[in-house]
């Protein structure tokens, strides 16, 4: 899941100290091998910049059997806000707008299922590792702090990560995009999806709201947010770990590392989809109600028209 969007300002680019300590699951290992409670081996694959066009021709494939992808990014927090009124209509959408503008993703996890939300078999998520260097770009100390914590190699992404240009370039015709049959699902992901739109565009996000949605539509014509879908229902509040365990949805992997996370929201959709979603009679899940809707962003009741948010996960 993206790292917490921080109101802190201390966006000063230099290392922290705890980035000498090793940690568990460290982001740099190739292959991250994990036992599901079906007992059965799962891998999360790191994509880096020396063998992401080769997992790409996997993913070509993939996509093909396994049209639906869980999506999460992680970024370096917030560092910024609008200079606007805070009650503008549009409040959270230009604070969003100025930091993904200003910011550099640092990875995102993408996971594939079928339509009855099994995962492809052996390795059904890939973690891609974006070039970031901690001398140079910006970004909040404390979201850093908790990527290092839960395993992020930032030397690693500083020496190889990926070229988000040459990333864009690739994303663009593996059939992920652009195509109305393939389902993206997520949890609260205003963020995660502006920095999917700097990836595709190579150019800042658009100036206003109503043009980010016809852009985000345009790549994406289908996605489904689980924070909204909650919204729908009593009974479901906080982030994406709470309302996974309050659905009996498990994870696999290390928290707060993007393919982790993606894998949880997989398994976190279908588990709300079909139980608080689906039609008695017919037995089909009735997506049409959360269809193409963003937590916090947009028209719709979930909308605060205050100063603060940011997607909080």
């Amino acid at each position: 899941m993206s790292a917490n969007p921080s109101t802190s300002q201390n966006n000063t680019p230099t290392p922290s100290p705890s980035l000498t300590h090793s940690t568990p699951n460290p982001s740099n290992q190739s292959h991250c091998r994990f036992t599901d409670h079906n007992g059965e081996s799962v891998e999360i694959r790191n994509v880096w910049e020396d063998n992401l066009d080769e997992e790409f021709q996997v993913i070509r494939e993939l996509v093909e059997r396994y049209p639906y992808i869980a999506m999460d990014t992680e970024f370096p927090g917030v560092v910024a806000r609008p200079v606007s009124e805070s009650y503008a209509p549009d409040y959270h959408y230009q604070s969003l707008k100025c930091n993904v503008d200003l910011l550099r993703i640092i990875q995102l996890g993408l996971a594939f299922a079928d339509e009855e939300g099994e995962f492809a078999k052996g390795c059904p998520c890939w973690q891609f590792n974006f070039k970031f260097s901690l001398s140079s770009d910006m970004f909040a100390q404390d979201s850093i702090d908790l990527l290092v914590k839960s395993g992020i190699s930032f030397p690693d992404h500083e020496a190889r990560g990926i070229d988000p240009v040459r990333f864009g370039e690739l994303i663009m015709t593996s059939g992920l995009v652009l195509e109305e049959r393939v389902i993206w699902t997520s949890f609260h992901s205003g963020y995660d999806y502006g920095y999917l739109l700097k990836l595709l565009t190579s150019s800042p996000l658009p100036d206003d709201e109503k043009d980010f949605f016809n852009l985000l539509f345009k790549y994406f014509p289908t996605i489904y947010d689980i924070k909204y879908m909650a919204s729908l229902i009593d009974g479901f509040w906080g982030g994406l770990q709470k309302t996974a365990d309050d659905l009996g949805a498990k994870r696999i992997g290390p928290e707060h590392q993007a393919g982790s996370d993606a894998m949880l929201t997989m398994s976190t959709y279908f588990k709300m989809a079909i139980s608080k979603f689906k039609d008695e009679k017919t037995g089909e899940i009735n997506a049409k109600r959360y269809k193409n809707e963003l937590f916090g962003y947009g028209d719709n009741h979930t909308v605060r028209r205050s100063k603060g948010g940011g997607d909080g996960k």
